[in-house]
């Protein structure tokens, strides 16, 4: 897949272990692995990373993801620090440098701060940096409520000029019907939203850990189109044939 700078959402489901309650230090090894690859490929990479809420539930004796906002941001505040710390050990496996990036939607809505992420962004970009992104949950309100990385993405896609934005989910791809339904199909290519109106498209994923959904993956579809980019969509297993253009995931498109 032809692409020069790249954005990639990682979901929370992706990178925590059972019940989401801590991290799967294996998923974000074989994570960081695929990134390196790119890396070493000459591409430039932003990473935007779920899981800090997930990361801070084990440590805080929290058996089930909190409901109520306060104890979300505490296990935001712990799981932050222990995200970011196996983010930058993984990288140093392969001598990159990461660094944390903690910034919300109203910061890439007022015009002064879109343009201080983007001047930082960009000359971490230049500094050979992968700059990891995480939505500054401890302190953020409606982003938590709506578990927007996704569209976040997008925006940071918009912002950088990047190529591709990869979203890699708990689902391998877009259905025309639950996954799990028996004759439900891939959908291997959209080039035409009005194409999905007849497809089935559900809510929060199947682990029940991450806060978005498919909808807020194709609106972050939308988004990419708009900017001239393209998407792929898929899950850790298939990540690393779906960037070498194999026929995996759900690529959207513009032709």
């Amino acid at each position: 897949m032809s692409a020069r700078r790249i954005v990639i959402k990682v979901g929370s489901s992706t990178l925590t272990g059972d019940a989401g309650t801590s991290l799967n230090a294996q998923a974000v090894t074989k994570f960081v692995d695929v990134v390196a690859t790119l890396k070493s490929d000459g591409n430039e990479v932003i990473v935007v990373t779920s899981a800090a809420i997930s990361a801070g539930m084990a440590p805080l004796g929290l058996k089930t993801r909190p409901t109520d906002l306060a104890t979300q941001q505490a296990s935001a505040s712990v799981g932050q620090g222990l995200l970011i710390a196996k983010y930058s050990e993984e990288f140093t496996r392969h001598n990159i440098v990461s660094s944390q990036v903690l910034i919300t939607g109203d910061d890439l809505s007022r015009e002064m701060h879109k343009e201080n992420a983007k001047r930082t962004l960009l000359r971490l970009l230049e500094l050979g940096v992968v700059p990891i992104i995480n939505e500054n949950d401890s302190v953020g309100t409606e982003e938590i409520r709506l578990g927007d990385n996704d569209r976040l993405a997008a925006l940071v896609l918009q912002l950088i000029g990047a190529d591709l934005l990869v979203l890699v989910s708990d689902i391998d791809a877009l259905y025309d019907a639950p996954p799990s339904q028996p004759g439900a199909n891939r959908i291997a290519k959209v080039s035409n939203f009005a194409d999905l109106d007849s497809a089935l498209i559900g809510g929060v994923g199947s682990s029940g850990v991450g806060s978005g959904g498919m909808v807020t993956k194709i609106q972050a579809a939308e988004i990419a189109i708009s900017c001239g980019a393209t998407m792929l969509l898929t899950n850790l297993a298939h990540l690393q044939d779906g960037l070498a253009g194999k026929d995996v995931g759900t690529l959207f498109t513009s032709n």
